[in-house]
């Protein structure tokens, strides 16, 4: 019972085919793509903000 047939996984994949239809499949793919690339690059981008924001520039007092 816990385990599926190869008949089980033709019938998903017959009913997802009805219901989305072949040309939406690959969009929603891209879509997919697309969203995890965005993504990416925006934890890309808030890891660079938050190390310049952590850089201090500090110049010690030359003691002589």
């Amino acid at each position: 019972m816990g385990s599926f047939s190869i008949w089980h996984w033709l019938i998903v994949l017959v009913v997802v085919l009805l219901l989305f239809g072949r040309g939406k499949i690959p969009e929603l793919m891209g879509d997919v793509a697309k969203g995890i690339k965005s993504f990416k690059k925006g934890m890309t981008d808030d890891e660079a903000a938050a190390d310049k924001a952590k850089t201090v520039d500090h110049k010690a007092d030359e003691v002589k």
